[in-house]
This record gives structure tokens, sequence and C-alpha cells, in this order.
């Protein structure tokens, strides 16, 4: 192994590293974009994470710039308008297209700037209007808002199966008022936690750097710049054209496997090497020339080496692992598909996996029927959705143990908010806002001498800070709304079940939230929380369902809006604004994903509730939420209690607490070793990652991140700093313009699909990649 970099994006275990970040911190000197050209002091080491925050996004702001504006109001609700429409209906395509931020960037800053140039700026009218040259912090506040309304509400999971398998309609209010509360439970519970998840150094938040970049180097009219930009704009330009042929040309190269073109009657060879569709194989050794499916919106080239060191570790222990149990036949494997997420009856056989009957075993109440569930028998699952659930519950384990051995100080500070001192001043602090008191103490202030805060963090301090009493009332009314939401929608879920849904929800933020925010990874846990739900509530999968929105949906939103002060807080945008702007997004957002998902449900309803759907519609996202609803909110205790089939999948929790444990000594002893790099959670994630989806991507990711982070970060560190997150947000912003307009132009978003005529890099039947396919046969 390399010698390791010791100020590596990675866990800060020792006394000694923290002082030597300490003394970066007091030396630290604002770099600006003008001084940044081809004649700057050259970095003769490799870049550190202190490098990548204080020259790839560099340390100087202009707090007179205004991003309240004419144009940032107008493209703000604009985008937020088209965000909220394209998100409710790409939830129910059959393959899910999310909208990246970078996308959203890219179309305001065409925008902005053709307002800038075309809009009048004579007069008091003409100055409103256009009040001068497009500006980052006009361009970072549309980007904040836009992309909090372009991010589907999960509530849509309820308003659809409900719909769908419960012949269950509210009225608009009832809806809208469940969308709003369950996001915004989750920003409050989120701001009062920033001190954790946003404001220190650790917490980098990966996939905010490209956007971060891309803003500096499109906004700086430096002559030294311009390198950079033209740079952006050849990549940009250059995969969006190549996006036209893998996409539509030839989807062959979404996945070109040797191995199946060598053998091409093999279901073995299907499992373990195939992957260019979903729920196909493994993707082993394929090779992808897709950078749609390679970066799926969390581009390779942001993850930090740590991350991408577990990553790896984690695949291959999943693909070992999928096979193992595969072909053991443990928990009957072979009775049913290889990677699914269905549930299947017991009259399954080997090549025949029958569907579990769900709708027999619902009583007109919602609730299940024992009589006749006892006549289907119990619901099975896949032996990769086991593993799944399983690898879920030991990862959410280990990322507890995790964060309290190696980040101590940002977790008590996650709860420095419940101090009685803390909580005595704010309230001071409101009654001096309404005049009720003269001599509260000043509002509090964190120290600027925290050493293991964002070097940014300190530009901050020249604007207004968002007090915590803003996010409390946010949290406090959201939970008043959803509480009455739960009784006015017939949920079936306590008023008791509904408060430990959020518990649970503000937990899991505080875990997985920080461990994205370090690792860059999108961790993926309902499951875990509806198994939660289920023992707590069996027998109603509706209440299970209401359970997971105010549970994992407030967590979701949580990280998002997390992730969207850490954006803010690179680009020195004011935090009320930046508060402003998400609030103002998510009322936008979550109206329109209502009006679309009843329109869409109402024209499409049979076509969702079928297990194929067509090329143009499908309900796959909402039929697997359903089903673990029915499994986990049903049969909790038949299932996963010990004694039941899935006994393992709660018990290996306990195993997932001790697992971190062994790193942690080992480094404590052999610190050179390099074992800080190793994230155990992200390992257990990564386990069971290859259970659904396109995984024929999964070995470019790992060349293309080891290339960037590995490679020419050691290498070539100020050409990694300059260019790594520009190219990276020119490649997701490319392609995404490119995806989006071949979707409705030939893919089949708004029309009938297109068809390029088939040939070798287009087959007409089978697998695209020439894998091996049961009704081939």
């Amino acid at each position: 192994m390399a010698k390791q970099v010791p100020d590596e994006e990675g866990p800060a275990p020792i006394a000694a590293e923290q002082r030597a970040r300490d003394e970066k911190r007091e030396s630290i000197e604002p770099v600006t974009v003008e001084n940044v050209d081809e004649d700057e002091p050259k970095l003769h080491k490799p870049a550190t994470a202190f490098d990548v925050l204080t020259h790839t996004i560099h340390l100087n702001d202009d707090p007179t710039l205004s991003a309240i504006t004419f144009r940032s109001l107008v493209l703000g609700l604009g985008l937020s308008v088209f965000g909220g429409v394209l998100s409710g209906i790409f939830y129910f395509k059959p393959q899910f297209v999310s909208i990246p931020a970078v996308f959203i960037a890219v179309v305001a800053f065409l925008l902005g700037e053709a307002m800038a140039r075309l809009l009048p700026r004579q007069g008091k009218i003409g100055r409103f209007l256009n009040p001068g040259p497009f500006n980052v912090k006009e361009h970072l506040a549309i980007t904040i808002m836009a992309n909090a309304a372009s991010t589907s509400a999960l509530g849509l999971e309820i308003v659809s199966a409900e719909r769908l398998y419960y012949d269950r309609r509210f009225s608009g209010a009832i809806t809208f008022f469940m969308l709003m509360s369950s996001q915004c439970i989750g920003y409050g519970m989120a701001g009062l936690m920033r001190r954790t998840m946003v404001y220190p150094a650790a917490m980098l938040w990966p996939s905010n750097l490209p956007i971060n970049t891309m803003l500096e180097r499109l906004h700086s009219r430096a002559p030294s710049n311009r390198k950079p930009f033209r740079v952006f704009l050849y990549v940009f330009l250059g995969i969006f054209f190549w996006e036209i042929i893998p996409q539509w040309i030839c989807p062959l190269l979404t996945g070109i496997s040797v191995f199946c073109l060598a053998n091409r009657n093999s279901p073995t060879f299907t499992n373990i090497f195939g992957g260019a569709e979903g729920n196909e194989g493994l993707g082993l050794f394929s090779i992808c020339l897709d950078w749609q499916y390679i970066s799926g919106g969390q581009s390779p080239l942001y993850f930090p080496v740590s991350s991408l060191i577990s990553q790896g570790i984690g695949i291959t222990g999943c693909i070992v692992l999928f096979i193992g149990v595969y072909y053991s036949n443990i928990w009957d494997a072979k009775k049913f598909p290889f990677l699914s997420q269905l549930i299947f009856s017991d009259d399954s056989t080997a090549g025949n996996p029958v569907e579990w009957n769900q709708t027999a075993a619902i009583g007109p109440d919602g609730k299940i029927d024992l009589a006749a569930a006892a006549q289907l028998g119990l619901p099975n699952f896949s032996a990769s959705n086991v593993l799944n659930v399983l690898l879920t519950n030991m990862c959410i384990a280990a990322a507890i143990t995790h964060l309290i051995l190696w980040y101590p100080t940002e977790i008590k500070a996650a709860f420095r908010f419940l101090n009685p001192r803390r909580v005595l001043a704010s309230i001071n602090s409101v009654k001096a806002r309404l005049g009720r008191s003269s001599d509260a103490p000043p509002a509090d202030r964190e120290s600027t001498s925290e050493a293991h805060y964002d070097p940014h963090y300190l530009l901050m301090q020249n604007y207004k800070e968002c007090p915590d009493w803003w996010y409390g009332i946010v949290l406090v009314l959201s939970a008043a709304v959803g509480l009455i939401i739960i009784y006015q929608s017939s949920s079936t879920l306590p008023w008791w079940g509904f408060f430990v849904a959020l518990l649970v929800g503000y937990c899991h933020l505080l875990i997985f939230g920080s461990m994205q925010g370090i690792t860059g990874v999108s961790f993926t846990i309902q499951s875990i929380i509806q198994m939660i739900g289920g023992y707590m509530r069996p027998r109603f999968p509706i209440a299970n369902m209401y359970f997971s929105l105010y549970s994992y949906n407030s967590l979701l939103q949580g990280v998002l809006l997390a992730k969207d002060l850490k954006l803010a807080q690179y680009g020195h945008l004011a935090p009320r604004t930046t508060f402003c702007m998400q609030m103002v997004g998510t009322v936008v957002g979550a109206g329109l994903n209502y009006v679309m998902a009843n329109s869409i449900i109402d024209n499409q309803a049979d076509i969702l509730r079928s297990v194929q759907g067509t090329n143009i519609w499908s309900g796959a996202i909402t039929q697997q939420f359903n089903a673990q609803a029915v499994t986990f909110g049903g049969f909790p205790h038949e299932l996963f209690s010990v004694g039941a089939k899935y006994q393992w999948v709660p018990l290996v929790t306990f195993l997932g607490f001790l697992a971190p444990v062994p790193f942690w000594l080992a480094h404590r002893r052999w610190p050179r070793l390099g074992l800080d790099l190793i994230n155990t959670p992200v390992i257990m994630f990564y386990l069971c990652y290859l259970n659904l989806g396109i995984n024929s991507s999964v070995m470019t990711f790992f060349a293309a991140g080891f290339a960037a982070q590995w490679y020419v970060r050691r290498r070539h560190p100020n050409i990694f700093v300059k260019y790594n997150y520009l190219v990276s947000a020119a490649l997701d912003g490319g392609t995404s313009v490119m995806v989006f307009i071949l979707s409705f132009a030939v893919l089949g978003a708004s029309k009938a699909a297109v068809k390029f005529p088939n040939y070798w890099g287009n087959p007409a039947n089978g697998h695209i990649d020439y894998c091996y396919k049961a009704s081939d046969s």
C-alpha cells in the first residue's frame, strides 16, 4: 500500500493529528481567485482536505453582492416550478431520473446571463430589474431554491400506494400539508444539528465541491480563469454530444461484458457478469461508457480516497456474498430471482417465481387478515433482498460506533442545543426581539477558534446567523401539523407512534447525515425504519407507511438541508437567505409534486399497478414501498423474530456495533498503517449495494475515482485542486442536459418512444449486453 495522506478526508482519531490541523488553521491566509493562476505557488505534496477547502474553493468573499434580486426571485421560482413538475413526473418513470443540482446551476447561469444582457438598466425600474452583472450570490440562491423543489417528496409513496392499493384518496389540503410537514420536520432537525453536520471541516459534503468550483469559475472575470472556463466548456460540450451514442444510438455501451459475449447461454454468467439492465446481474468486469450510469448523480471524481477504498472493499464482498448465498440456496434462494425487490409465494419454483397476493391478505380496514394470510402462507424475499435488509441493520449499528469513536466532538455538538443554558439564552433572545426584555444576553455565536470548523465558516461571520429558534419553530409547527394529519388521514398510526417516528428520524439523521457529510455516500436505510415501525405497530401496513414518512422522509429532507447549508457556506451565502430560499423551494416543489402525481395516477393507474409497466410509465417505486410496508408492517414477528426464517436480519445488529472497534484500536496502535481510511459503515452499506439497478458501471466508477483521487491527487496536486471538481461538474452538467433533451425527444417521456434502428449495438431482443435471458430460450 502506498504511503497514506495524513490529512485525508477520513477520521481524525488522535490528538497529534488534531494539533497539526490547529496549527494549519492558525496560519491560514485567504487565497483569492485572482492569484490562482499559472504563476501561483505550487503544491509540492498530495492535495489534502485542507488544500481542497482553501484552493479548490477559495477563501475570499464580497459581502456587498446582493443575493435577493428580481432576477434571483424570478429564476428561482421558475426553476422551482420546472423542477417540481419534473420530479413529480420522474417518480413514475421506468428508471428513476433525478435532477442534479449541477444541471440546475448550468441552466440558471445561462438564463441569468441572458437576463443581465437583455433587460434594460436605465432608471429606477431598470436598476430594479437588472442591477448589474449576474453575480455568484444570485446564482447560488437560485440553485438552492430550485434544488429544494426538484427533490421528489417521499410522501408521493403514500399518495400513490393508498390510491393504487387501498382505494383511498384525500383532499388536496390534507395531502399538501402531509407533504409539507414531513419535509419541514427534517429541515427543523437538521437546522438544529448544523454545528455537527455543516460547520466542521470533517463534514466535507464532497458532492458540493463540483458545484461550488463551477460557480467560482463561471463568475470569475480574472484572466487566470479563462483556461479553467475553457476546460469546463470543452468537457461539457464533449460529454453532451457523446451521451447521444450510449443513450440512444448504441445502448451496448451501457455495459460491455466480454464474458457474456463469450457465453450467451449461461444464466450463471448473466447473474455474475451481466448488469446493463435493471436487476440483470452484478456487472463483474463489465465496462460502462455512459456517464449517466457511471455517475448516477454521485460522481466518482468527488469521493475521497477513504470512501473509495471502503466502497471497493464493500463491492468486492457484495459480489462474493451474493453469489455464495444464492448458489448455496440459503433462504431457498434458487426458488426466487437472483435480484428482485418483490415478495413471493411459497408456491414459487426455480425458474417460475410466483408473486405473493397481498391484495387478498389485507382487509378493507387496512389491517392484515390473519385467516386469509394463513391460506396464502408467509411472503418470501429474494436472497439479495434479505442481505440488503440484514446488512443495512449492521450498517446502522456500525455507524453509531464509528461516529462515537472517531468524531466525539461533532457528536457532542449535535446535542449542544439541548443545554439548559443555551435554551434559556434562546428564550431571552426571543423576548428581547419581542420587546419584553431589555437585558437579554447577546445572541449566541460559535467561537471562531473552534479548530475543527471549516475555514469557510470564519467568512460566514460577516452575516447574521439563523438563530436556533427559527429552526425550532419550523420543527414544532411541522410536528403539530403532522400530528393532525395522521388522525385526519385515518393512518392507524397512534400519537405515540408518531413521536417515536420523529425520535428515530432524528437519531438516524445525526448518524447518517454525518456519515454522508464525511464520505459522500448517500445511505438508503428505509427498510430498517419500516422494520422498526412494524415491530411497534404489527398488522398495520398503512401505519407502517406513515411511520416511514415521518421518520425516513424527515431524514432525507434533513440531509438535503444540511447539504445545501454546506453549499451556501462554501459559497458564502447569508444563512438567512439560504433558509428562506430552502423554505420557498420546498413549498413550491411539494405542491407541484402532488398535482403531477394525482394527474398521472388518474390516467395511468392500471399501468402503475402492473408488474412490468411500459417504456413510459412504471409504479416500481410505489410497488417496492408498499411491499415492504406489507411485509415489515404486517408480519414482523412471523418473519424476523428469533426462530423465524429471517431471524438473523435483526440479530446481526449486535455484530454491527462491534465491527468498527478492531480498526480503531489497530489504528491507535499502528497509526502508519492507514487504517483510518477504513470506514466500516460504508463497507457494510456497499456489501449489499448491487441488490438492484444497473450494475455494469461499477468497475468504470472505481477506475475513474481512483484515477482522480489517487493518481492525479498525489502526482499532480495542482491540477487536481484546479480542475478535478470543475471537470466533474462539466461531466454531470453536460450529461444531464442531453439526457433531459433525449427523454422528451426520443425516449418516450412525453410521447411514444422513437427507437433507433436495430443492429449489433442495439439488439432487438434479449439483454442489450448479449447476456442470457430466460425469455430468449
